[in-house]
């Protein structure tokens, strides 16, 4: 079978079940709503979470977190959030440690986020694929090898079952957002709503340090390293002309790291040193496992595991039975919930799927896309969204509306911004790590709630 006829095969087959949607789906929203989670300071807007199912055959049920939005939630925008790894919870990141309304404490209870995303929209945190937090198939023999195609096609039919159970949000502005391994997740969701023409009212995309394209994004980490005065110049030299990272992170992937490569390899994590943090270079070392997603895709030390901060609470806080209960979740199959799926075999050769074309096919269909990234983040440098972005704009032909330019939040520069025929736009966020909202939370809002309303970040 062609590719092409593969294509339209698969998209014959979400649109018929798309259509079984209205007969399949009878519970109400109700039943999800979250009375209290544990220790929750008291708010004004509502909560929902429990399960979707995707696919009912093989009772396989994607698990997610909706949070209305503080204010007017039936004017305000729906958000879906997707965190990367692959393989990485957007509750157990995005919701509790990023951007969400409450943050976990050393005492087990929760505390306001004071920049929490819903403030200027309804968030949906979607755990995916199965296998990931409490999301789960009961067939077992589907975490076997899950692929960039199945994620996508299975995000599809969740959003639309999740928007014949919450009808009212149907007409809101839409947009999908994610980070990390986001990368591919969300623009290939994107793509297939173009391609099923599913009717959502669907505005535009946001991902925050993504990958986009293997070589490209793995071999400028070498340059952030050497331009942040983290490894010497003779190392730099090494990584560039012996061998470079995307070859290190591909026999890393294999099983093959050997010889020259595998030297090259050795004398960078020499001289970085062990107390770096990779996610932020700036910030003392305390990794969290809300960096976990991007541990995945960076695999190239061999002994450390990552320590954790916040990511211990957020662990703990959703381990606790009284939690689960509230949240309606279960765990199926595994024993305990973790920040990145202990069950999930990810096909990794999908990380070689180029999506930045994909952005520039979402632009030609009028789809709104921002690319930004936390500046201090070495994972997913700026140095290979930057370009990838100006790349992308020069290729299909869009000219630039707003040159390069410093952005405020207050009366600090928050970062730089250059837009493209005021649809396609890329940002750095000053002093944020490869979870920009963890870090730089304010920031991220300001650049969140601009996206939002298409207009130009604060000059």
């Amino acid at each position: 079978m062609s590719m092409l006829s593969h294509s339209f095969s698969m998209i014959a087959t979400i649109i018929v079940v798309l259509a079984q949607t209205l007969v399949t789906v009878s519970s109400l929203p109700e039943a999800d709503r979250i009375n209290s989670l544990p220790g929750q300071p008291q708010v004004k807007f509502q909560q929902y979470s429990g399960y979707i199912w995707v696919d009912d055959q093989n009772q396989r049920a994607l698990f997610y977190y909706f949070v209305q939005a503080e204010e007017h939630p039936a004017s305000k925008p729906l958000v879906l959030w997707l965190n990367g790894g692959p393989g990485c919870s957007s509750i157990g990141v995005g919701a509790f440690a990023e951007h969400g309304p409450f943050r976990p404490t050393d005492n087990n209870a929760l505390e306001k986020n004071d920049y929490s995303w819903n403030r200027e929209a309804n968030i949906l945190y979607l755990e995916s694929p199965a296998g990931v937090g409490f999301s789960y198939s009961s067939n077992k023999s589907f975490y076997a090898l899950v692929t960039d195609e199945i994620t996508a096609r299975d995000n599809l039919v969740f959003l639309e079952r999740w928007f014949a159970k919450f009808p009212e949000y149907s007409d809101n502005e839409f947009f999908i957002t994610g980070e990390s391994y986001g990368g591919h997740y969300v623009p290939q969701l994107a793509q297939l709503i173009i391609q099923t023409k599913t009717k959502f009212n669907f505005k535009g995309i946001a991902i925050g340090n993504p990958l986009l394209e293997f070589n490209i994004d793995f071999n400028s980490r070498s340059e952030f390293f050497w331009s942040h005065g983290l490894i010497s110049d003779s190392t730099y030299e090494v990584l560039t002309k012996v061998c470079n990272y995307s070859s290190i992170r591909r026999l890393i992937q294999n099983g093959n790291l050997r010889g020259v490569c595998e030297r090259a390899n050795k004398l960078l994590y020499t001289e970085i040193s062990k107390y770096i943090d990779e996610y932020d270079v700036t910030l003392d070392v305390c990794l969290s496992s809300v960096n976990q997603q991007a541990y995945v895709l960076n695999q190239l030390q061999e002994t450390q595991k990552i320590d954790v901060c916040i990511g211990d609470k957020v662990t703990a806080y959703l381990n606790r039975k009284e939690v689960q209960e509230a949240l309606h979740g279960s765990l199926v199959g595994v024993a305990n919930w973790s920040t990145c799926s202990d069950v999930l075999h990810y096909d990794y050769q999908n990380l070689e799927i180029p999506t930045i074309p994909i952005l520039g096919s979402l632009v030609k269909s009028g789809i709104r896309v921002l690319v930004y990234s936390g500046d201090q983040d070495s994972v997913i440098p700026l140095i290979s969204s930057r370009s990838l972005v100006n790349g992308l704009a020069k290729e299909i032909g869009v000219n630039t509306t707003v040159a390069y330019r410093a952005w405020f939040e207050g009366k600090q520069v928050a970062g730089w911004t250059q837009v493209y025929g005021d649809i396609l736009s890329y940002a750095t966020i000053r002093g944020a790590s490869h979870e920009a909202p963890f870090s730089q939370p304010q920031r991220s809002l300001v650049l969140f709630t601009a996206f939002l309303e298409g207009k130009p970040l604060p000059s």
